[in-house]
């Protein structure tokens, strides 16, 4: 690791994929940083503070953001991963959740964004992070039954890169 990236925040975050009935993921326009106008999953950065676990920050993010009530028991953990140099702002551990309860309605707008839902195809020609989608839906479209750990180099003035740590695949289970 370089000294410089050494000295940047480090933050740690749960990312639930929730779908409605007919399989649309509904993703949030986000008026704050980071990703800022961009459409992401429902999530947010662990209480820390108070000994948050993944779960419970998972637990707690879809319920403020889209007043759904969860459970462990509707969570999936299927990846972990670690961005260093995000955005050239920080390094981010990242715990990635599919959620098995259907959201019944698209939720109200927030103060962070607006929710829509989309068809996995219709994710490809929107606006989102880069990294989401070279890294992150991939990763969906392939380990959401299973799980998978990676870390990512993603400094904004060198080439993307990623390392593999763990992978388990489960057959899929849709």
């Amino acid at each position: 690791m370089s000294v410089g990236s050494a000295a940047l925040p480090f933050k740690i975050s749960a990312l639930i994929f929730l779908q409605d009935a007919q399989g649309r993921q509904l993703l949030i326009r986000r008026t704050k940083a980071p990703n800022k106008g961009c459409w992401s999953p429902v999530g947010g950065k662990l209480e820390m503070a108070q000994g948050e676990s993944p779960f419970e920050c998972a637990i707690r993010e879809v319920n403020e953001e889209t007043g759904l009530v969860i459970t462990e028991s509707d969570l999936h953990l299927f990846g972990m991963v670690s961005e260093r140099g995000y955005e050239g702002a920080g390094h981010w551990l990242m715990f990635l959740f599919t959620c098995r309860k259907n959201i019944p309605a698209l939720p109200a707008e927030i103060s962070e964004g607006r929710f829509e839902f989309f068809t996995r195809e219709a994710i490809n020609g929107i606006e989102i992070p880069e990294t989401d989608r070279t890294l992150l839906w991939p990763v969906w479209d392939k380990h959401r039954t299973s799980f998978l750990a990676y870390r990512a180099e993603c400094h904004p003035s060198k080439a993307l890169r990623v390392t593999e740590e763990e992978s388990h695949l489960r057959p899929n289970l849709d």
